[in-house]
């Protein structure tokens, strides 16, 4: 499948090895999308990124455990662009379609291996 990318949403915990994809995802035009601290990553690049908070109107909350769990993220993950149907509640809900997602989890393994702090286990749960 030969498709240009045109949009990204990046959201990582680990940051190693993302400057040279963003910076070729740049380069290429995609629109990148992106939460909290990989947006300022990106941005301390000097590459222009779309806070995630533009798309769904609603902040990070929940001490930043909430952040892409919203219709507009998930729908423009899982639109399926060949039906009809889905393409027009795309466009109803102004849905930004992503062509590529990059993610990681949280810690959690690291995280039980080095505390028995429950707080900061369930901090590290990640969905």
């Amino acid at each position: 499948m030969d498709r240009k990318i045109e949009s990204a949403l990046i959201s990582v915990f680990y940051k190693d090895g993302l400057e040279p994809v963003v910076r070729q995802l740049h380069h290429e035009g995609a629109t990148i999308f992106s939460t909290g601290g990989t947006q300022v990553f990106i941005e301390a690049l000097g590459i222009p990124c779309v806070p995630v908070e533009n798309v769904t109107g609603y902040p990070s909350i929940l001490g930043g455990r909430v952040k892409t769990l919203h219709p507009k993220v998930f729908g423009g993950i899982l639109a399926r662009r060949e039906f009809e149907e889905d393409q027009q509640h795309v466009k109803e809900y102004e849905i930004p379609l992503f062509d590529l997602v990059i993610v990681d989890l949280y810690p959690f393994e690291e995280t039980v291996k080095s505390t028995d702090e429950e707080q900061k286990i369930i901090e590290k749960i990640d969905i």
